[in-house]
């Protein structure tokens, strides 16, 4: 059903099969991967028939939104958004296309796979049998007199090299990359093989993300942690406040505690000062640190809010960040 090749089962190999359920279009992506016992089967469910979410429903929280729907407006640079996979990267800038998507602004994106269909948009798959590969999609993109370009993501440095070009000839690029957090999206674009110089003058902003699970509203109940909270980012002050939860289970969450998955962001914007410093070093602690001056937000201090706020729990919390 995945098109693989059934005979060959020493090679990892990938595929996805289209599966209608009732009234819903469901995406399988299968990937194997042969083992001493077998094969290895991973198959990961993508549900097309609900929309792409809009930026206030992936858990921005209102100045986060409020800076992003501000850099979606941009003339040209480049928007990164990192994070493993499955942290919701796509879904993120999917939700700002829809956001900015007019009949006037011409949007082209090369992925690998399209994800969801978007109206009004022009999307590439990448298809690597026939040598249509990002960089060369790339290139015949910008002959397309697009306004925004979507990279689904920079693997190498020819990719990045095109995106930067882009970025610099007038152009809004939105693209994702696997870094921890924002600071080492600057590191490993260096290490790809882009100049900082280049990065400094291209790059406009980094959003780290991850998917941390919602609380169940029939089950959830309010506790008092035991343990110390100030090495976490939780003050006593705050606890006062506000009501803390945790996961406890029912039928309609299937007994986990949990339904649902909502982003936390770490939105590094690049203004002058952190520019300045990219071209003197590309070491992430000191370009992380000199953001912290200038009041960004981590992953772990978004994942605290959405704790007081009681949608999430301070083990979700733990589990996908890092300090």
């Amino acid at each position: 059903m995945a098109k693989l090749n059934i005979a060959e089962k020493r090679l990892p190999q990938d595929g996805r099969i289209e599966v209608k359920l009732g009234t819903q279009n469901v995406d399988v992506r299968v990937s194997t991967l042969p083992t001493t016992f077998g094969e290895r089967v991973v198959m990961r469910l993508l549900n097309k028939s609900e929309e792409a979410l809009n930026l206030r429903e992936v858990g921005l929280p209102p100045d986060g939104l409020e800076l992003l729907n501000h850099l979606a407006q941009l003339p040209n640079g480049i928007i990164l958004v990192t994070g493993p996979t499955g942290s919701g990267k796509t879904t993120t800038l999917y939700s700002v296309l829809a956001a900015i998507n007019k009949p006037d602004i011409n949007i082209i994106t090369i992925e690998d796979p399209v994800e969801y269909q978007l109206k009004g948009i022009s999307q590439i798959q990448v298809n690597p049998k026939i040598d249509l590969t990002f960089a060369r999609g790339l290139r015949a993109i910008v002959r397309q007199d697009p306004d925004v370009i979507l990279i689904g993501e920079i693997r190498d440095q020819e990719t990045a090299t095109i995106a930067v070009q882009s970025a610099l000839t007038g152009h809004l690029v939105f693209s994702t990359l696997h870094t921890n957090d924002s600071a080492s999206a600057i590191t490993r674009l260096v290490d790809i093989g882009v100049e900082p110089f280049l990065i400094s003058s291209s790059v406009v902003a980094v959003i780290a993300q991850r998917l941390v699970r919602v609380l169940c509203d029939h089950c959830k109940e309010a506790y008092t942690p035991g343990v110390i909270l100030e090495g976490i980012g939780i003050t006593r002050d705050q606890l006062e406040n506000h009501t803390i939860y945790q996961a406890k289970g029912c039928e309609k969450c299937f007994h986990t505690g949990y339904r649902g998955r909502v982003g936390i962001f770490e939105i590094m914007h690049l203004n002058e000062d952190l520019k300045s410093l990219i071209l003197k070093t590309y070491d992430a602690t000191q370009i992380k640190q000199a953001a912290l001056q200038r009041h960004m937000k981590t992953l772990r201090q978004s994942g605290i809010e959405k704790v007081l706020a009681g949608t999430t729990t301070i083990e979700e919390v733990l589990r996908v960040t890092q300090q």
